[in-house]
């Protein structure tokens, strides 16, 4: 067995770019009077959480993570019609199962900047699906990771990372037997990966039976969104579709579980979905920011949460 003691902390800038983000802050704050103040308090400004970080409101208790001997993973790059490019991927089983052997699969969603490498953090893939608590292992599932680049998981011009999962990865893991028959794809993401798990989950219905969002990057409006990142959706149409707040009753068959810091910026888009959620949605508000700590802090159940055989009926 190996463990990691979990020496994390948050995702610290230097002390330049903070004084730098203040600085720009501040002077958007003077300009807008009382309501610039709102809108750094809310998260709209890159000074709430920066401030959080100084005082210590994004600290969450250190989390160890233990492992049981790795399964094998593999991987590859396949040719995607539907982002048209290559893109990379990673299987990896749980332990004692080998390449081959049927399993139930998680669909793990990366966050921005990131890719099938480093979808999670303080883990890798194998070590995701060889998690431990107090020596008891996970149900077994098997996992993959894809690279499916910064346009949170949207349909774009020319780069349709939504339909490069449901239509090629989805089916390519199938017929290496993961996945198959009910129950059998659970989909898993952080930040931007789970607000692509939601939308996923919701476009195609049927498609899962359960979802897990960790920190999932919701915009209320698509001014909002496009404010933040021009890049996230090609069109406001494309907002709506993919709004996961008001689709969210599309989710009434699914076993949902969603996680977010109350000091989070996205924590008031959060708060709107939950209260949009089916009613027997696990949803889980605590301390912490939208940083590495509260990630990795979230992994394990959020990842049990995928395991469990009684949350898919």
């Amino acid at each position: 067995m190996s463990v990691s003691k979990g020496r994390h902390r948050s995702s610290r800038v230097s002390r330049r770019t903070i004084l730098a983000w203040l600085a720009g802050a501040i002077g958007v704050v003077a300009a807008a009077g009382v309501t610039g103040f709102e809108l750094v308090d809310h998260g709209v400004l890159p000074g709430k959480q920066v401030l959080d970080e100084l005082d210590g409101g994004c600290d969450v208790t250190s989390t160890a993570l233990s492992f049981a001997s790795l399964g094998p993973s593999l991987s590859a790059q396949f040719n995607s019609k539907a982002r048209n490019r290559s893109v990379g991927y990673t299987i990896a089983y749980p332990p004692g199962y080998h390449v081959g052997d049927e399993l139930p699969l998680v669909v793990m969603l990366h966050g921005y900047d990131n890719n099938h490498r480093t979808a999670f953090f303080g883990m890798s893939p194998a070590q995701a699906v060889a998690l431990t608590r107090h020596g008891a292992r996970m149900n077994p599932v098997a996992l993959v990771t894809v690279d499916g680049g910064n346009g949170y998981w949207n349909p774009h011009p020319g780069d349709d990372p939504q339909a490069m999962v449901v239509d090629e990865l989805i089916p390519l893991c199938q017929r290496r037997g993961l996945g198959r028959g009910a129950n059998g794809i659970r989909m898993m993401g952080i930040s931007m990966g789970g607000y692509g798990a939601l939308a996923i989950a919701e476009r195609h219905e049927g498609l899962v039976s359960s979802v897990a969002a960790i920190s999932p990057a919701i915009w209320t409006s698509y001014d909002q969104a496009r404010a933040a990142n021009p890049e996230a959706f090609a069109s406001k149409k494309a907002f709506d579709d993919g709004n996961v707040i008001t689709h969210a009753s599309r989710l009434s068959s699914v076993a949902v579980r969603v996680a977010s810091g109350v000091d989070d910026p996205f924590h008031p888009g959060v708060v709107t979905l939950a209260k949009a959620l089916p009613t027997a949605s696990q949803v889980v508000f605590s301390s912490g920011c939208h940083t590495e700590p509260f990630f990795i802090e979230q992994e394990p159940p959020s990842l049990r949460f995928m395991s469990l055989v009684d949350v898919h009926g």
